[in-house]
């Protein structure tokens, strides 16, 4: 049997309609069970979400579209360059709309079907929203999102295909949580927001079950923080399964957040019980971009109860693990994600972590929803293009400024890495731009370097440099 408590003075309330405060002291609830509900739980039929759902709050009509089951992926190639033995990437961007989240809007989607709500609410900085915009497409339900004025663009054009109403309201995704919770009073609909809905927590716990049939227990598991919620709930996850008698340890939990926001690690750092930030927030990992962590308390005492620890990293290091991830293993994770592995880097150099551990890092969601990186690898891809044709034409240059010659000998010069035709195409926009000249000799045509191009060539490496 399933009930709501409060983690701070231990009231009980009824299972539902979920509610994430306490009435009598106005702190945090979550979902317990019965000692028989949680020891005979059995994990039930094929390797989904749903095979859990002995270990979940009831549900009567199960909402599903193949979420859960996940691979765990084995990072041979980037377990090699950080010494370690063992690392896996749990990557969640295998879900439907490619995140973790479709596990939580799995579950909430079904209980407001099963409470005869006819709409959902949320407030989301982007996974949640196209999540619930997605399952509530499939059972013919209303989703209304409340979005901050900063996410991702690949999440928001999810919540539009899937036919969300969204609603743009403050900076962050804290000021959209009281707007959702405003709205879920005001139209009487269902709250479907992680971070007031405890049956969130219910939904990621199950990562963890998927974790331990998967490999076992790992020495260290890193997850990405924003809320809190996600840390916590695999934590919770492992504490049940130890509870249940199947494994006698869990793992060292590693909480991860982006330098610009970072509550929960300035809290650990601080050894205090509640995250703090004075700074104005600011990441480009807008997945963790939270200021007021409504599950920060919760998920230190996961961290230090498993003896873990907090660690927050730069946007440049998480730009650069994105891109590892990628590289090595073929996996594209958004920013939030790639942070784990930043940190799993400056760990094993702060000798944290050992190679004989065994490490799992939780990939949240797809870098196809993070408009960041994109915008950057684009950027990217631009720079190098501009480089080639400028390093193309100052090559031409070059040599037509040590003797003149004609575009065959050019071709020859140039290691024929191009057609002919470009080679005339590079010579005609010099020409035009009054940087080479041509005249003909004994038939042929030859070309020259003008004033003007012995000038531009010296130039060359200050435009690269403008690049």
């Amino acid at each position: 049997m399933f009930y709501l408590n409060c983690a701070e003075c231990g009231a009980k309330f009824e299972a539902f309609p979920p509610k994430y405060s306490c009435k009598k002291c106005g702190s945090q609830l979550e979902y317990k069970y019965d000692n028989e509900t949680l020891k005979t739980g059995k994990f039930v039929g094929h390797f989904t979400f749903w095979r859990y759902k002995k270990l979940l709050p009831r549900v009567r009509n199960v909402v599903s579209m193949g979420e859960g089951g996940t691979p765990l992926v084995k990072a041979r190639r980037l377990a090699k360059n950080t010494g370690l033995n063992n690392l896996y990437f749990k990557d969640e961007t295998r879900n439907p709309t490619n995140s973790f989240r479709d596990r939580c809007a799995a579950l909430i989607v079904s209980n407001a079907i099963d409470l005869g709500y006819s709409s959902v609410v949320c407030a989301t900085n982007g996974n949640l929203g196209a999540s619930l915009a997605a399952y509530c497409a499939k059972s013919g339900i209303t989703c209304h999102v409340i979005v901050p004025k900063n996410v991702d663009m690949g999440k928001l054009a999810q919540m539009l295909i899937y036919n969300a109403i969204i609603e743009e309201h403050g900076e962050i995704v804290d000021d959209s949580l009281k707007r959702a919770n405003e709205l879920t009073k005001e139209m009487g609909g269902y709250q479907g927001s992680a971070e007031l809905n405890p049956l969130s927590i219910e939904a990621l716990k199950t990562i963890a079950y998927e974790v331990y049939e998967q490999m076992g227990v790992p020495d260290w598991f890193i997850v990405p923080v924003g809320s809190g919620g996600t840390l916590y709930a695999v934590w919770k996850g492992f504490k049940e399964l130890e509870l249940r008698g199947e494994i006698n340890s869990i793992p060292r939990m590693v909480g991860v957040q982006a330098e610009g926001c970072s509550p929960i690690v300035k809290a650990y750092v601080l050894n205090i019980k509640e995250p703090t930030l004075q700074t104005r927030p600011l990441t480009h990992a807008l997945a963790i971009l939270v200021k007021n962590p409504r599950y920060g308390g919760l998920a230190l005492k996961a961290i230090k109860e498993s003896q873990g620890t907090a660690i927050s990293v730069s946007d440049q290091e998480i730009f650069l693990a994105e891109q590892e991830i990628a590289k090595h293993e073929g996996i594209f994770a958004e920013p939030a994600s790639a942070a784990t592995y930043a940190a799993l880097k400056n760990l094993i150099k702060e000798q944290v972590i050992d190679k004989e551990n065994r490490v799992a890092c939780l990939i949240t969601g797809s870098g196809l929803k993070a408009t960041d990186i994109l915008q950057a690898l684009t950027k990217k891809k631009k720079t190098a293009v501009i480089g080639l044709e400028i390093s193309t034409k100052a090559k031409i240059i070059r040599i037509l400024s040590e003797k003149h010659t004609y575009g065959y000998d050019l071709w020859k010069k140039l290691g024929k890495t191009m057609t002919r035709a470009a080679v005339y195409q590079h010579l005609n926009e010099l020409s035009e731009r009054g940087l080479v000249t041509k005249y003909e000799k004994n038939g042929k045509i030859l070309f020259k370097v003008t004033k003007r191009g012995k000038r531009a060539l010296k130039a060359i490496s200050e435009i690269k440099l403008l690049i």
